[in-house]
């Protein structure tokens, strides 16, 4: 007997949409939440920023802000 296997078709999620259901509809848990995120992140790329060498990136340098 052999089981049948459904595919379904996987659709992207509104990411802020995704990020509230995560916290059960708590706006004020989804700020917490990627404010914390953003944080780690920039502590992640100061420390990729210090072990990469200008060379390896052809003198690109991270930018911890966003650009308009």
């Amino acid at each position: 007997m052999h089981a049948e296997h459904q595919t379904t078709e996987i659709t992207p999620e509104d990411p802020v949409d995704a990020a509230l259901a995560w916290h059960q509809g708590d706006p004020r848990a989804t700020i917490a939440t990627l404010i914390e995120d953003c944080r780690h992140l920039r502590r992640q790329l100061a420390l990729s920023e210090g072990a990469m060498s200008r060379g390896m990136t052809r003198g690109w340098t991270p930018s911890y802000d966003r650009s308009e």
